[in-house]
């Protein structure tokens, strides 16, 4: 059964549409990819998954999303858990101006845990997942903002993780970082998938045929299609697919 379901999905900012009537749906512990040129409506849908586009004026979304069977536009969804459930990690690396220890511990602190040792085994066990204990576990205390790109970036990841979420939204997570911290944050998203469902919007083609599962190709708004990553590189159904994958247009 899918873990995430988007059913009719069309959004507007005010009179402009942005997203027709998009219907997809991503099975527990895979790595979907969703790919097309800028501006083609791949990081809004991605934000429907946690309605941060209500954060928006005046947008409008018609249609259902369904996580673990729920609709999150259900007038009883608690925003706060939605998004406690379905995590996000952004372009930009965006590390609160704290320290490395209290950036981890914001999340289970919000949702009421206070226990240091509680607090002390999460922010250990989620910079080890995060791939950025050894490299901080001796500065817990020191700024985060002190901390490299690539380490910001994990660090962020990490503050996801700490309030256990089922499913981690990634809008564009390395186009901000050099290769090298790229490839960490890639082998992260890979080992990170036998626990947690993860939607990554990408404009790296390479890196959605290396780290996905499943890609959605979007182009104007419309989703063109959505299989399988090896079919959709190696045989895709549409022309435009194609087109935009070997790279004459985007």
């Amino acid at each position: 059964m899918a873990i995430i379901e988007a059913n009719n999905i069309s959004l507007y900012y005010g009179q402009k549409q942005a997203l027709f009537d998009i219907n997809l749906a991503f099975e527990k512990n895979t790595v979907n990819a969703l790919i097309g040129p800028s501006g083609c409506g791949k990081s809004t849908f991605l934000r429907t998954l946690n309605r941060m586009n209500d954060l928006v004026p005046n947008v409008t979304v018609t249609g259902e999303v369904r996580i673990d069977g729920e609709n999150i536009f259900s007038p009883t969804t608690d925003l706060v858990n939605l998004r406690k459930k379905v995590g996000m990690v952004f372009q930009q690396p965006n590390p609160f101006p704290f320290s490395i220890y209290d950036n981890v511990a914001f999340g289970p602190r919000i949702h009421g845990i206070t226990n240091k040792q509680t607090l002390d085994e999460i922010v250990e066990t989620t910079l080890k997942q995060a791939d950025v204990w050894d490299a901080v576990k001796d500065r817990l205390h020191d700024n985060a903002l002190g901390m490299s790109g690539g380490q910001q970036q994990r660090l962020c990841i990490a503050r996801v993780l700490a309030v256990k979420p089922e499913i981690i939204l990634m809008d564009e997570p390395t186009s901000a970082l050099d290769p090298i911290s790229s490839g960490k944050i890639e082998n992260l998203i890979y080992d990170l998938k036998s626990h947690y469902t993860i939607v990554i919007v990408t404009h790296n083609m390479q890196q959605a045929s290396r780290i996905s599962d499943n890609t959605a190709f979007f182009l104007s708004g419309k989703l063109i299609e959505f299989d399988k990553t090896a079919y959709i590189f190696s045989n895709p159904k549409d022309k435009r697919t194609d087109d935009y994958i070997s790279g004459r247009f985007g």
